[in-house]
């Protein structure tokens, strides 16, 4: 994933006035139309180690043996950029500068889901395309794909022809997967009402992303189809949502350390120290737990930045954003007290007697405890408390130079 992260800063890095006011240059659509004509696969520079020329033949050839007039377009999406983060911009641009092509299959980089693709079709969609391509994101065994294999996979499905087939499919078994839900989670009888407001707000992405797919297929959906594939997946979009934003946080970590002036940031060593952990804890990330670690460093790479340190993430549950300010907490079973930082509203709940809420890791024998309660040795974050305890920083490479 932290190649589509560093694809996309590139991207943005290289998109300068310079460029633009090179008025003999090509356009950026002309450059992509140029290098299709000698291969049906393009891909940006800045995509290069997550499809190498290697993989990039491979593409070439199995597109060449289905006899489709398929081409790819792999480019990063930003706002700002010569297709404005559009994929149908992008699309379209690159269909007018080959107009002596009639029959046209292209798949593209999406501009709102960097992982994902877009597929279109000239002059009709006689093969599908556009289901074809959207089904590879919901598949099983693409969920961990690259972008070589995700591509790879899309030109496999659309020239099978049976795009919307293989659509419906994959919509219709995450709808079987929804559970039962007698009674309806928030209504009167259901123990767990008050987990809802946790699985509502995150499936509010799941719900876009969804609702975007079924919009842009040309063919009928179920009415029913999104609501269940929510419901059937929520615990899913919490984490997706969650790696989006850390995505987003640590992109934006990269893009202010380039933007920072050597001589007037004292701290921007340690704000690129902070991005290269973040990007590499974000690579590996197995669960919350680590995707929380990711967003805490990048917490403490903005405030290097800023030279004037505030409070780390909330230490109790670092989702709950920074810290409003610190207290002294004694875990149950001991005697010392620990200066932690704390939300407001962990705050209120220490100083009421409640239990504040906290975010879980698994043990190692399987059960499911707050992550604090981890040993130190087997947790960076338990040893750091995501800053509140010792800087997250210090502590992943601590661990780190130990693992060599």
């Amino acid at each position: 994933m932290i190649t589509v992260l560093a694809a996309l800063l590139l991207a943005a890095l290289t998109t300068t006035p310079a460029r633009a006011a090179d008025g003999d240059a090509p356009s950026a659509g002309q450059r992509i139309a140029e290098a299709l004509r000698t291969s049906p696969v393009y891909v940006d520079e800045a995509y290069a180690d997550a499809v190498p020329p290697s993989r990039q033949r491979q593409l070439a050839e199995r597109i060449r043996r289905t006899g489709l007039p398929i081409k790819v377009v792999l480019t990063p999406l930003t706002k700002g950029d010569a297709f404005d983060g559009d994929s149908d911009v992008l699309a379209g641009i690159v269909r007018d500068r080959i107009p002596d092509q009639r029959d046209l299959i292209l798949i593209t980089t999406d501009g709102d889901f960097p992982d994902s693709l877009n597929g279109y079709e000239w002059p009709a969609d006689t093969h599908q395309a556009q289901d074809a391509v959207a089904a590879v994101g919901f598949l099983d065994q693409t969920r961990d794909a690259g972008l070589a294999d995700l591509t790879a996979k899309a030109v496999e499905l659309v020239a099978e022809g049976k795009g919307t087939q293989r659509y419906e499919e994959v919509m219709k078994d995450l709808n079987d997967a929804a559970p039962a839900r007698k009674p309806r989670p928030g209504e009167p009888g259901d123990s767990r009402w008050w987990l809802w407001p946790l699985v509502a707000v995150p499936a509010l992405a799941l719900t876009a992303l969804a609702t975007r797919a079924l919009v842009r297929s040309r063919s009928p959906r179920a009415p029913h189809a999104v609501p269940q594939l929510v419901f059937a997946t929520a615990r899913a979009a919490d984490e997706a949502e969650l790696r989006r934003r850390a995505e987003a946080e640590v992109l934006a970590l990269g893009e202010a350390t380039q933007a920072a002036g050597v001589s007037t940031t004292p701290g921007l060593q340690h704000a690129l120290d902070a991005y290269a952990a973040a990007g590499r804890v974000l690579d590996e990330a197995r669960g919350v737990p680590d995707l929380a670690g990711a967003l805490a460093l990048a917490q403490e790479g903005r405030d290097a930045l800023a030279g004037s340190p505030g409070l780390p993430l909330c230490f109790f549950n670092p989702l709950h954003g920074r810290a409003a300010l610190r207290t002294g907490w004694r875990p149950l079973g001991r005697r010392d007290r620990l200066d932690v930082a704390v939300c407001q509203d962990c705050a209120d709940a220490l100083r009421h007697r409640r239990a504040p809420e906290v975010l879980t890791d698994r043990a190692g024998d399987g059960r499911t405890v707050p992550y604090f309660e981890l040993p130190a040795a087997r947790s960076v974050w338990s040893a750091t408390g995501y800053g509140s305890l010792a800087s997250t920083l210090d502590g992943f490479n601590s661990r780190k130079a130990q693992a060599r």
